[in-house]
């Protein structure tokens, strides 16, 4: 029973301190579906838990041996929301007069690809977890790291409900949520150490 508390703690403290940025994005992306219907509640929902499923996948498969990518490259993920940001700088820029914030991220599958860029630091942090706590226990925390999905998700919803919050997104976001989506991802960037 104490292995299984220590196990679940544990797995709480990685999944908390890698995804605690991932807290911004599920703000940001579900002010973005109250204030123009894009993306979809549903579609952030299910493009969070792909993309914590696919870094968990390529963290077990890294830990059984097949590292795939070199740790630092994974930093080039970090592309993908600047990518998305720049996008959505243009299109602000492009709208004139137009003053919802523009859509960064408009499917499940871009939302997925936003978290799997912003938690590409994970995989450094869950390969050597899931190679050295055995298959019983990565099994337990990968069940507590579905339920922690959960727990982000129903946050960042909170976050993004409060009125303030959505009238300065309405005012600014379409300036700020890009320029969000450009910082995260030059921090990915950046802290991987691909450009050293």
């Amino acid at each position: 029973m104490a292995d299984l508390l220590g196990t679940i703690g544990a797995a709480v403290g990685v999944f908390a301190g890698t995804n605690v940025d991932d807290i911004i994005v599920l703000t940001v992306l579900f002010l973005s579906a109250r204030a123009n219907g894009r993306p979809k509640v549903w579609q952030i929902w299910v493009g969070q838990y792909a993309g914590i499923a696919a870094l968990v996948a390529v963290s077990a498969a890294a830990a059984l041996g097949l590292a795939v990518v070199p740790d630092r490259w994974v930093g080039l993920l970090g592309l993908v929301p600047i990518a998305l940001g720049v996008r959505g700088l243009v299109k602000a820029r492009s709208g004139g007069g137009d003053r919802e914030p523009p859509v960064v991220a408009s499917g499940w599958w871009s939302v997925a690809a936003v978290t799997v860029a912003n938690g590409a630091d994970n995989i450094s942090v869950y390969t050597p977890l899931f190679r050295t706590i055995g298959p019983a226990a990565s099994l337990v925390t990968v069940a507590v790291f579905a339920a922690l999905v959960a727990v982000w998700c129903v946050a960042g919803a909170w976050l993004g409900s409060h009125k303030r919050v959505v009238a300065l997104v309405r005012r600014y976001g379409h300036w700020l949520v890009p320029v969000v989506f450009i910082l995260i991802g030059t921090l990915i960037v950046l802290e991987s150490g691909i450009i050293l």
